[in-house]
C-alpha cells in the first residue's frame, strides 16, 4: 500500500522543498543549457489566474502542475510552455489572464529536438499525442509530458523519446509529480531503464494505467512510419 506523500500534490511539495534547499543549482548536472531550477527569483502564477487555468484542449491541469506553478513558472517558461507576449497564437489559447499555454503535437517537438531526419517518424503519433510539452531531461533522449487520459491522481504521463537505435517512445513517469521529484533528487526511481517504475510497487498501478490508455498496454512503441 502506498502513501499520499508519494503522489500528486504531496510529492510535488517534497520536490519543491528539495529545490528550495538550493534553488540556483542546475536542473540537470549533465546539461548546463537546462539552466538552474530557479533563475533569479521564483515566478509564481497568481492564484486568480491559476484558478481558471486549463489546457487549450479543455483538459484540466494536473494537481502537480497547479502546485508547481503556484511556486514558480520560470522553468517551464524557459522550455516553451507559455506564450511570453500574453497573446494566443498557433496552438496556444488564453488560459486565464497572463497564462497562455503553447503545446505542440509530439511530432513537432521531436522534429525540433532531433532534427527532421530522426524527428519525422514521431509525426505518426501526433494525432494520438496532440498536446505535448517539453521538459528538461536526457542527453540524446528527451522528456515530454502528454495530456490525454489522466490516472487516478489526475496526472498525465511523461514519456522518454529516444533515437539511439530506432525512434521510440517509452513511458517513463506516471506524472509530472514523479518527474519533478526524481529530477530534483528524491529517491523515487529504484531500477534501471526508462520504464523501471512499471515494476515499482509504489507506481506500477499508475504506470500500467497509462500504458493501457496511451500505448496499447505496452511500455514503449517504436516509431517505424518513416516518411517516403
Amino acid at each position: 500500500m502506498t502513501s499520499a506523500a508519494e503522489h500528486g500534490v504531496a510529492l510535488t511539495e517534497r520536490a519543491i522543498a528539495a529545490v528550495l534547499a538550493d534553488p540556483q543549482r542546475p536542473v540537470l548536472d549533465h546539461d548546463r543549457f537546462a539552466g538552474p531550477w530557479v533563475d533569479g527569483q521564483p515566478r509564481p502564477v497568481p492564484p486568480g489566474v491559476l484558478a481558471g487555468a486549463v489546457f487549450p484542449s479543455g483538459r484540466p491541469l494536473p494537481p502537480s502542475l497547479r502546485r508547481w506553478l503556484a511556486f514558480d513558472s520560470g522553468l517551464l517558461r524557459r522550455f516553451g510552455w507559455f506564450a511570453e507576449d500574453g497573446g494566443g497564437s498557433g496552438n496556444g489559447e488564453r488560459s486565464g489572464d497572463g497564462l497562455v499555454f503553447t503545446p505542440r503535437p509530439l511530432g513537432e517537438i521531436a522534429a525540433a529536438e532531433f532534427g527532421e531526419g530522426w524527428g519525422l517518424p514521431f509525426g505518426a503519433l501526433s494525432e494520438r499525442f496532440d498536446e505535448c510539452f517539453l521538459l528538461p531531461g536526457g542527453s540524446d533522449s528527451r522528456r515530454v509530458l502528454a495530456t490525454g487520459a489522466a490516472d487516478e491522481h489526475g496526472e498525465y504521463p511523461v514519456f522518454a523519446l529516444d533515437v539511439d537505435d530506432l525512434p521510440c517512445i517509452e513511458l517513463m513517469y506516471p506524472g509530472l509529480d514523479v518527474y519533478l521529484a526524481d529530477t530534483a533528487g528524491l529517491p523515487v526511481r529504484r531500477g534501471r531503464g526508462y520504464s523501471a517504475l512499471a515494476a515499482d510497487p509504489v507506481y506500477l498501478r499508475r504506470m500500467h494505467a497509462h500504458a493501457r490508455n496511451h500505448l496499447g498496454g505496452q511500455m514503449h512503441e517504436y516509431c517505424l512510419d518513416w516518411p517516403a
